[in-house]
């Protein structure tokens, strides 16, 4: 019995037909991922064509000629930021930082000639995405220099108190606004929004002796503010006790002198009434003083100095009742 033998013709015409359908469709679908490009919501694209800049489009679906332009992603609507003597290895609620290697960028001179372990954080915003692909090459890493620039300058101006203490934030509002003023004269289309100081410290090897003399600023300032304390709270207490001697002083000294002159003024008007009635002003005078005397005496009888028994002509004393009989 003779084995069944099956020949299979196959056309080299439409192997090669078949194979360049397939590899012109991958080609197409190629050319499509590749002329096809997405912006997202925050970002801005421009188009470089044969090296030159040709057009800026929004967010959404975008086309491009593959081969012959490129675009470049902008995220002009997100805030960016740069740190200088740490890195955040791990963000999140708790975010865990990474200082080992970056001593270089934080470590800087003071004004007094001090060493000062400074962390800053720049943040900013993309304004201009043309300027930030074409003035500047590397607008990043060229504002990275910038901004070590402009905050070792500053530093350098002030004394370390200034900088570990009471002047931080001053520092911080200075390095704002000469960094913003050398992106302006750079043309990077960068608009800082804050510069944060994140932590400044002595250098390690020198840190306990900074401690040490910080703790006595400290306890200086609080004696200072106790003795002032307590100045403010004898001080005006005592001029005010002798504010009030002296008015007191001043108020009897006025008084004595006042009834002085009024004794005076009375004693010559009765001179002038004695020079004019001399009897009339003695009959007057005795008067009166009886009436002043005879009040302060209590009971008073009043007899004949010729007369053997004692008679009681007047009761004198109305405010005693005559006992009954």
């Amino acid at each position: 019995m003779a084995d069944n033998q099956y020949e299979i013709n196959i056309n080299p015409d439409w192997i090669r037909k078949y194979l360049a359908k397939i590899l012109l469709g991958l080609f197409g679908l190629v050319i499509i991922f590749m002329a096809v490009k997405t912006v997202g919501p925050e970002e801005e694209g421009v188009v470089i064509q044969l090296g030159e800049y040709n057009r800026t489009v929004q967010p959404g679906l975008n086309f491009i000629v593959p081969f012959v332009e490129t675009m470049y992603k902008i995220p002009v609507q997100r805030q960016l930021k740069q740190e200088f003597g740490f890195r955040t290895s791990a963000p999140s609620q708790r975010s865990e930082y990474v200082k080992t290697g970056y001593s270089d960028e934080s470590m800087m001179l003071t004004g007094d000639l001090n060493l000062t372990d400074v962390e800053w954080v720049v943040q900013y915003r993309i304004v201009d995405s043309y300027k930030y692909l074409f003035r500047v090459r590397n607008a990043d890493k060229t504002l990275r220099d910038m901004s070590e620039a402009a905050m070792r300058k500053i530093v350098g101006d002030r004394t370390v108190n200034e900088v570990l203490t009471v002047g931080r934030q001053e520092i911080a509002t200075s390095v704002e606004i000469l960094l913003q003023e050398m992106c302006e004269e750079y043309e990077n289309g960068i608009r800082i929004d804050q510069v944060v100081l994140q932590d400044v410290n002595p250098p390690e090897p020198v840190k306990p002796s900074f401690n040490a003399v910080n703790e006595a600023q400290q306890e200086r300032e609080t004696l200072i503010n106790q003795a002032e304390a307590e100045y403010n709270r004898v001080i005006p207490r005592a001029r005010g006790e002798a504010r009030e001697t002296i008015q007191l002083a001043e108020a009897y000294a006025l008084n004595r002198v006042n009834r002085a002159r009024g004794e005076a003024d009375r004693f010559n008007s009765i001179f002038e009434a004695y020079v004019k009635a001399p009897e009339v002003t003695k009959q007057r005078l005795y008067l009166e003083t009886i009436e002043k005397i005879l009040p302060k005496i209590g009971n008073k009888v009043i007899t004949d100095e010729r007369g053997s028994n004692v008679l009681p002509l007047l009761n004198l004393n109305p405010q005693q009742k005559t006992p009954q009989q």
